[in-house]
């Protein structure tokens, strides 16, 4: 259930590194924790550093991931990790098509 339709203030940020495995973007906070350290994954347009750093909703997470990248808006925060139904209820693709240049896929020849 989201925090909109049964709170009245949202929930506090939650790391980076546990927002990517409850999100199923790493299956491990290890691996998460690697995906940060190598440097790509930005925070509403900041690279990050740390796997502490914090994330809350309405933030932009842009994720490689294999040849893509997935720019994705917070929704809602998860309590634990779930079903991959269920972590897509709680962000939204922002570039779907690839169409904006950092997530474009297309290579020109």
């Amino acid at each position: 259930m989201h925090w909109q339709t049964c709170l009245a203030e949202p929930p506090p940020p939650m790391r980076l590194d546990r927002l990517l495995v409850y999100l199923r973007f790493a299956r491990s906070r290890s691996r998460a924790d690697a995906l940060i350290d190598e440097g790509y994954i930005r925070l509403n347009g900041v690279r990050v550093a740390h796997a502490s750093e914090q994330v809350g909703i309405g933030d932009v997470l842009t994720i490689p991931l294999g040849d893509a990248i997935r720019i994705v808006e917070i929704l809602s925060l998860p309590e634990r990790r779930g079903s991959p139904a269920l972590a897509k209820s709680y962000y939204r693709d922002l570039d779907r098509s690839g169409e904006t240049a950092i997530a474009a896929n297309k290579h020109d020849d």
